[in-house]
């Protein structure tokens, strides 16, 4: 048996989603959103959120990154985020290619911006200057790719520095169920009552297939989003088929309970193997992604298997779903410790 940690988009959909599907699927339906699954995903996103929102349904995260952020795009503007932060790491330029911006990546500890060094660039960033870029926006990815948190208090500090600098505050919400389990707020408190104004919602990790939307809080910015979603080649021709999915993801509390799962076997794991000598965590455990470093007897045991996991650079990540197995768990440790044993051998004469 292959115990995965890669990601947690390489598992299974929830049966209740599955379900939702098959139902969809039964008669005809309205094309390209204007259905009865999606006017009623949008209720489900207003009352998880406490207002009216509107909201538009996508099949990928790095789709909902892109179109929710030209919606505040000017022409020649600047989108500012951390350093390591997906839109400007892992989307192939998407971003800049879908607004014309150029993205400015900050430095931060624990891979979060600080309402401070925020401050400090916007200062300098040139507002007015004909010769510079003009910053329109902020990126938010919470959590970040590297499994840390925003608490609602640094997003209010950082979307009210925003806000007077007159940008626009785009929250990257790929596993924004795992924030919310783990920080025990609602989803209200984590976006708009923070000041939040766009959120890109992440669904697929989290037991949904291809399932994402963008959540507009300024109705301002929904304005465009249509249009950008059709000439961006983004618009879904059966889009029932992403709503129902939503639909039924928001009805219950089963979203919570599957991200918290998953965060419970990240924790289980990363506490397995710092008790073990020689390995440390890059970054604190908050969600369901642990990044650790390891001795070299240690990765080259995990890579003779029966594991999967992703390397980047000198650091190892585990992702854990939440039907990830908990022998897997245990095997992975234990797997580690046997590559950092002392070696044993029989005393002579």
């Amino acid at each position: 048996m292959i115990f995965d940690f890669r990601s947690d988009n390489v598992g299974g959909a929830a049966p209740e989603i599955l379900d939702a599907l098959i139902r969809a699927n039964a008669g005809t339906a309205s094309p390209y959103g204007d259905d009865e699954h999606s006017h009623r995903m949008c209720e489900r996103f207003s009352a998880v959120f406490e207002r009216p929102v509107q909201c538009f349904a996508l099949s990928s995260g790095t789709g909902s990154n892109a179109i929710a952020l030209a919606a505040a795009a000017n022409g020649f503007g600047a989108i500012y985020c951390h350093e390591t932060a997906h839109i400007n790491v892992y989307e192939c330029g998407a971003p800049e290619f879908f607004t014309g911006a150029k993205l400015v990546g900050l430095p931060g500890t624990d891979c979060k911006v600080a309402a401070e060094a925020l401050e400090e660039a916007l200062t300098l960033a040139g507002r007015g200057n004909p010769t510079r870029v003009q910053p329109f926006a902020l990126n938010i990815t919470q959590p970040t790719d590297f499994g840390t948190l925003y608490t609602p208090a640094e997003i209010r500090a950082l979307a009210d520095t925003a806000h007077r600098h007159g940008l626009r505050v785009h929250m990257d919400g790929a596993r924004f169920a795992n924030a919310v389990a783990a920080l025990g707020c609602s989803p209200a408190d984590l976006t708009w009552r923070s000041g939040v104004d766009v959120l890109s919602f992440g669904a697929t990790k989290n037991g949904c297939i291809n399932a994402e939307a963008v959540v507009v809080f300024e109705p301002e910015l929904a304005l465009e989003i249509p249009f950008r979603m059709k000439r961006g080649g983004q618009v879904l021709s059966k889009a029932r088929f992403v709503s129902a999915q939503l639909e039924r993801y928001l009805a219950d509390a089963g979203w919570i309970e599957r991200a918290r799962a998953a965060n419970a076997h990240a924790a289980r794991l990363a506490a397995g193997l710092c008790e073990l000598p020689g390995v440390s965590l890059v970054a604190p455990v908050q969600i369901n992604i642990v990044f650790v470093r390891l001795p070299e007897a240690a990765v080259a045991a995990i890579d003779r298997g029966p594991f999967r996991h992703y390397k980047l650079g000198l650091n190892q990540r585990f992702v854990c779903r939440h039907d990830q197995e908990p022998d897997g768990i245990d095997a992975l440790i234990a797997c580690v410790r046997d590559a950092l044993a002392p070696p044993t051998g029989r005393r002579t004469a």
